[in-house]
């Protein structure tokens, strides 16, 4: 966070990205930084009720506040053209002044599948991904693993 640098957790669904997320963000909470959680859904909704109120400005304002903002889910819903150029404007303002998390069951070369536009895609991965820790998730569902065991046991 001091370095002002993010981090990406990219993987299958099930594999604890959300979970690491979090437990960054209590981390970073314990260590005296602002820090905010969301779903990448409940962002985009966010900026555009803000945009079509004319408080677009303000709430932009308010994300400079946090040191760390972590954003989940980037890939399990797509975006309508405002949506994808509202996000990545809002995380450009964030790049290189303060810490963002983001986590996402698509790869990189899948993220076009969300944005609709492969300039804009290019751009967001790219000061996304400048100075970024990059985190590959890979192994097992924990939920299906879960469900399995508790299949197993009680069936006995």
């Amino acid at each position: 966070i001091q370095e002002k640098q993010n981090v990406l957790l990219i993987g299958s669904p099930g594999t604890g990205k959300t979970h690491i997320a979090i437990g960054l963000g209590i981390e970073a909470c314990l260590s005296g930084y602002k820090v905010f959680f969301t779903t990448v859904s409940s962002l985009v909704n966010q900026l555009k009720e803000s945009r079509s109120e004319r408080t677009l400005r303000s709430f932009e304002l308010k994300f400079e506040k946090y040191d760390l903002v972590i954003i989940d889910e980037l890939g399990y819903i797509s975006f309508d053209k405002e949506g994808a150029e509202l996000l990545f404007t809002h995380l450009s303002l964030r790049a290189g002044r303060a810490s963002t998390i983001v986590t996402s069951n698509l790869s990189f070369d899948r993220w076009e599948e969300i944005f609709h536009d492969p300039v804009l895609t290019a751009a967001l991965t790219d000061r996304l991904t400048h100075r970024a820790y990059m985190v590959d998730m890979v192994g097992p569902s924990y939920r299906i693993l879960d469900t399995k065991e508790w299949l197993e046991n009680s069936q006995l």
